[in-house]
């Protein structure tokens, strides 16, 4: 499929407003896209970071137990060679605590790879938005400018 390329200062001011609010909706749409994709990485670098403090050591010691983001109780670790690994809509997997480290690495992976798609692609957009924005106010400028053209044309050809 080939794709049909326009050249946008030959498009009228109404098209080019219409273009500049699609560009704004997909500027919107992948800022979300963005936001998300690195709120779900800092919690999975979180929880890395949380198995990486886990140790022998840590057996038997009080530590605050999270129920909810904001909700604590306090507990003791049982266990320190096993963890539950939320692995996404609700489902937990007993996992030993170096697979639980590899489980997050792979997923912060997965992100950054997903983030570095994203990033060029929302760039890319806020340029295409600054040109159109650009010839838009060209545009604009030079209809404003017509009338008054046309009016001291007049003026001048009936002296």
């Amino acid at each position: 499929m080939a794709t049909q390329q326009i050249d946008i200062a030959q498009l009228p001011i109404e098209q080019l407003n219409q273009l500049a609010k699609q560009l704004d909706q997909e500027i919107e749409l992948f800022s979300s896209s963005m936001n998300q994709l690195k709120h779900a990485q800092n919690k999975f670098v979180e929880s890395q970071e949380s198995l990486n403090k886990i140790s022998p050591e840590s057996l038997s010691k009080d530590i605050l137990v999270p129920l909810t983001g904001s909700i604590y109780v306090p507990g003791q670790l049982s266990d320190v060679q096993n963890v539950m690994v939320d692995i996404g809509t609700g489902y937990y997997v007993d996992m030993d605590v170096k697979k639980g480290k590899e489980h997050f690495k792979r997923k912060i992976e997965y992100i950054t790879k997903q983030i570095e798609k994203v990033q060029p692609l929302l760039q890319e957009k806020y340029r295409m938005k600054q040109v159109v924005m650009e010839i838009l106010q060209y545009k604009v400028q030079q209809a404003s400018l017509q009338p008054a053209a046309a009016a001291n044309g007049s003026t001048v050809a009936t002296r």
